[in-house]
């Protein structure tokens, strides 16, 4: 098992995760934060410290296969290309405002995603 970031990440970027990985498994990129699945080791702090519940288990019912798939794929591909974050940062200017857990309900925010790489520690 291992845990991945999904697409309500795209343009919050809540850092608090983070700060409690014991491993330092998360990477930045501009608009979003990826895990790499390899050196998760799937203790599960980070999932509960995500304001935007934008982090799950690759068991998760809530999704199906294609998408746990994709976004474990996209965690691995990114988390090679980024830089390490490991302390915890003001999220992005409109993260409440685009957080589904406060209520955003707009289009798919994979079209937000950006490829670029944020600063890490």
């Amino acid at each position: 098992m291992t845990y991945f970031v999904n697409e309500s990440c795209i343009s919050c970027k809540y850092t608090d995760c983070v700060e409690v990985c014991p491993v330092d498994c998360f990477y930045e990129g501009e608009n979003f934060l990826a895990i790499n699945p390899d050196e998760c080791i799937d203790c599960g702090v980070c999932e509960a410290e995500c304001p935007a519940n934008a982090i799950l288990p690759d068991t998760t019912k809530a999704h199906d296969q294609e998408y746990i798939d994709y976004w474990v794929d996209a965690n691995r591909k990114w988390s090679e290309k980024w830089p390490v974050i490991t302390k915890k940062r003001d999220p992005l200017p409109e993260a409440d405002k685009l957080n589904p857990e406060y209520g955003y309900d707009g289009p798919d925010k994979k079209s937000k995603f950006s490829p670029k790489p944020g600063q890490g520690d």
